[in-house]
């Protein structure tokens, strides 16, 4: 486990808390707070977990809803104490 899954884990994490599954998104802006957010949104992209919604103003991220099994366990295993809090 390293801080850059961790990391990864977390930004997902927040998705998930937000419900932001397929069509439904948040702004990058709001993740500031990841010191390596770009590198692993596209290591996420690359999964194809994390779905990427390019606007004008803004880019979105939204969880891709058929890895939703193997997005969860990922974080389940960063993240040890939410095992089973996640659906």
């Amino acid at each position: 486990m390293t801080v850059y899954d961790l990391e990864k884990a977390q930004i997902m994490f927040k998705l998930i808390r937000k419900n932001n599954w397929g069509a439904r998104y948040d702004r990058t802006e709001h993740f500031k707070r990841f010191s390596s957010l770009d590198k692993a949104i596209k290591d996420l992209t690359k999964n194809g977990w994390i779905i990427i919604h390019k606007k004008a103003q803004f880019t979105g991220i939204s969880l891709n809803t058929q890895f939703k099994k193997e997005i969860i366990e990922f974080i389940e295993k960063e993240m040890p104490y939410l095992k089973g809090t996640l659906k």
